[in-house]
C-alpha cells in the first residue's frame, strides 16, 4: 500500500544520524529517497554499532526503503550533478556544518533560484543563525546544551547518556515535521507554490521536551535537579524491585488508582479518609517512606506475580524492558511493531527491527528492504542523467 508521500522525491546528503534519521522516516512513509554517499567508504553508518557480516546493525533501519547513490561533493562536478538532480526534487535533507553547503555554491539561495518548488531541511548543533553557528556541533552537545543531560541520572552523580543517540532522532523527527510542513504550505489550494529551508538546531529539538524548567525558574528561583527513576512530589511513582532480580514500574500517584493499589497490598488503610497517604500532597510528603514500603512488598515477589496483582487492581504498571522482552511481546506483535525486512548487503538475510510510526489507517506506510549497498542505484539515478557511458569514466575520475 502506498505510503502518504509517495510521489515526493526526497535527497539525502550527510552522514551519521541526524540527516539520515529524517531521510529514514521520509521513506518509511512512501518518499522516494535518494541517499548521496561519499565514493569508497559510503556513510560511516554502515560500519558503526554492533556489526554482523560486515554490516553496523543500525544501518538496515537508518536507511531502509532508500536508494544509494554516490557522488563526490568536493568536486566540481559532483556539485554540478546534484544541482541537476535538485532541478525535480521536493525535499533536501543535509546535515553539514552550517556554511559546507555554501563553500560549494549548493546554500539556499543558490538552490532555491535553481528549483523554487524545493524545501531545505537543514539539521545542525546550533542551527544556520546566531553566535555559535560555526562551531562544532554533535547530539550529545545538544542535549548538554538544552539542559536535559543535567537531568539525566541520580542525584549527585555524574550526568548519564540516556543510552540511545536521542538529541540526534529528536532533531531529525522536527525536520521531518518541519519537511511535512512545509509541502502542505507548498501544494495546498491557496498554497504558495514554493518551498522553504527548515532550519533544525538539535539543542533546541531538545529543549522543546523540558517541561517548566525555565518557568520555576524564571518564577521560582527553582533549578530543577536529576531524580533518578522517581517523580518528586508524585507518589508512588517509581521503580522497584522484585525477587527474581528484575525492576517494576509502578504509577499509582492518582488518588482512585491510589486506593486500588492499597487494596491489592494489602494496606486499605493507606488510603483511607484522613490517613497521611490519602492525598497527593500527603503522599508527596512522605515519599521515600512510602516508596521504602512498596518495595519491601515487591522484593517478596517475582516480576510477573507484582503486574498479575497490578493487572488485576487496575494499576498502571510494567517492567522494565530490553531488547530479549521486545522480541517476543505480544502487544508488539499484533500492532506490527517488531517487522522483519531483507537486508541487500547481507544477501537477502532479513533483519528484525522497528516497525513504521505513526500508524495512518489508509496510508500507514511500509518496510519493504533494508539499507542499499554503496552505489546500488547509481545506473538508475545517474545513468539516466548522464547516460550509460558517463558512468565508468566518472567512476575511474573519482567523481561517482
Amino acid at each position: 500500500m502506498a505510503g502518504a508521500l509517495a510521489g515526493v522525491r526526497v535527497v539525502e546528503v550527510g552522514q551519521l544520524i541526524a540527516g539520515p534519521f529524517c531521510g529514514h522516516l521520509f521513506a518509511d512513509h512512501g518518499a522516494e529517497v535518494i541517499k548521496i554517499e561519499p565514493p569508497g567508504e559510503g556513510d560511516v553508518m554502515r560500519k558503526w554499532g554492533g556489526v554482523y557480516k560486515g554490516i553496523g546493525l543500525y544501518w538496515p533501519i537508518l536507511s531502509r526503503n532508500k536508494k544509494s547513490v554516490t557522488l563526490n561533493l568536493r568536486d566540481p562536478l559532483g556539485q554540478d550533478m546534484l544541482r541537476e538532480l535538485l532541478m525535480d526534487a521536493d525535499v533536501l535533507v543535509e546535515n553539514f556544518r552550517p556554511g559546507t553547503l555554501e563553500k560549494w555554491g549548493l546554500g539556499w539561495p543558490e538552490l532555491s533560484a535553481l528549483n523554487s518548488r524545493l524545501i531545505m531541511i537543514r539539521v545542525s548543533g546550533y542551527g544556520q543563525t546566531g553566535p555559535y553557528r560555526d562551531k562544532t556541533g554533535f547530539g550529545a552537545i545538544g542535549e548538554a546544551m538544552s539542559g536535559f543531560r543535567y537531568l539525566s541520572g541520580e542525584p549527585g552523580r555524574a550526568p548519564v547518556r540516556v543510552g540511545i543517540s536521542i538529541g540526534d532522532a529528536l532533531a531529525a523527527t522536527h525536520g521531518f515535521i518541519g519537511g511535512a510542513l512545509a509541502l502542505y504550505h507548498r501544494d495546498r489550494p491557496g498554497g504558495s507554490n514554493r518551498g522553504q529551508m527548515v532550519d533544525i538546531a538539535i539543542y533546541e529539538a531538545m529543549w522543546a521536551y523540558m517541561e517548566a524548567i525555565l518557568p520555576e525558574y524564571d518564577k521560582l528561583g527553582q533549578i530543577r535537579q536529576p531524580t533518578g527513576p522517581a517523580l518528586p512530589g508524585i507518589a508512588p511513582s517509581n521503580v522497584y524491585p522484585s525477587a527474581d532480580g528484575q525492576w517494576v514500574v509502578i504509577g499509582a500517584n492518582q488518588d482512585n488508582v491510589f486506593r486500588r493499589f492499597a487494596a491489592a497490598l494489602g494496606h486499605p488503610d493507606w488510603a483511607a479518609d484522613g490517613a497521611p497517604l490519602s492525598t497527593h500532597h500527603g503522599r508527596g510528603q512522605h515519599q521515600v517512606d512510602l516508596d521504602d514500603a512498596i518495595a519491601t512488598w515487591t522484593r517478596e515477589r517475582n516480576v510477573d506475580q507484582i503486574l498479575a496483582i497490578m493487572d488485576a487492581a487496575g494499576v498502571p504498571a510494567g517492567r522494565i524492558y530490553t531488547a530479549a522482552h521486545i522480541a517476543v511481546d505480544p502487544q508488539y506483535a499484533s500492532r506490527e511493531m517488531v517487522i522483519s525486512a531483507p537486508d541487500p548487503g547481507l544477501e537477502g538475510e532479513r533483519v528484525r527491527m522497528q516497525g513504521v510510526v505513526p500508524k495512518l489507517s489508509d496510508t500507514p506506510g511500509a518496510v519493504f528492504r533494508g539499507g542499499p549497498l554503496l552505489g546500488e542505484h547509481n545506473q538508475q539515478i545517474w545513468g539516466r542523467m548522464v547516460g550509460a557511458d558517463a558512468l565508468a569514466g566518472l567512476a575511474r575520475n573519482g567523481i561517482i
